[in-house]
């Protein structure tokens, strides 16, 4: 195998790509809820109004609440999940000082575990706890990279700017064009922006994409058909 080969081999299984997924799948996410949050939203009080002014507010007070709504939920779960992480490296590290062996035979359980034999698995326990304990356990027996802890503000970030860019194009589609386009613009931009964020989040799954952008786009339509519905009703009724 020649070392350009041996690169591309090596690439998919470094460290940091589930982390990548992980945060990709949830800006993916994070604009699917804006796209259908702030649509169904615009969608409801163009049933009512067609003011252009009253559907500008109410799009941008969606755009803000959801994206300070989702900043600040990921902040809080995110902060609560770091927490958690450095308790137990708190708690790994305070058994490798008081408890040391008893962590060498746990590591070389933990190993054996892997498919190593209980030789083999020992030899690189003991040469890993050598090279940095904390490192080794942190890693094999509680799945964290103690220097890439998850950060809450960058998650908070992520999120804002994920839901705010979703929830861009329902506002856009629904004040730009002309009153007599506005709402069709707006639902065929809507169902496109939902069939993309569908296809993509089901190849990061590595699903079947089909059934993810229909189930995508039929929950976007509902929710755009229920909440027009009930801008008529209040419209016509005064409200």
């Amino acid at each position: 195998m020649t070392e350009t080969q041996a690169q591309t081999h090596d690439e998919p299984h470094r460290g940091g790509l589930g982390a990548r997924l992980n945060w990709l799948r949830a800006a993916v996410l994070g604009a699917n809820d804006g796209v259908v949050s702030t649509a169904g939203l615009v969608v409801g009080v163009a049933g009512a109004t067609g003011d252009r002014s009253t559907l500008l507010t109410a799009g941008l007070a969606g755009l803000l609440a959801g994206s300070m709504s989702m900043a600040a939920g990921e902040y809080v779960s995110v902060s609560t999940q770091r927490d958690s992480e450095k308790s137990a490296l708190e708690t790994e590290e305070r058994e490798l000082r008081e408890t040391p062996e008893a962590e060498l035979a746990e590591l070389t359980g933990l190993l054996e575990g892997k498919g190593l034999s209980n030789a083999l698995a020992r030899e690189a326990a003991v040469q890993l706890t050598q090279r940095d304990a904390l490192r080794a356990h942190a890693e094999v027996e509680l799945g964290i990279d103690p220097d890439e802890l998850t950060n809450p503000w960058h998650a908070a970030g992520a999120s804002f700017l994920a839901f705010t860019v979703g929830a861009l194009l329902p506002l856009l589609a629904i004040v730009l064009p002309p009153p007599s386009a506005r709402l069709a613009v707006t639902v065929l931009s809507v169902l496109a922006a939902l069939a993309l964020t569908g296809w993509w989040s089901a190849r990061l799954g590595e699903a079947p994409a089909g059934p993810a952008v229909l189930r995508n786009m039929a929950g976007g339509a509902v929710a755009m058909g229920v909440t027009y519905g009930a801008g008529v009703l209040l419209g016509a009724a005064g409200v």
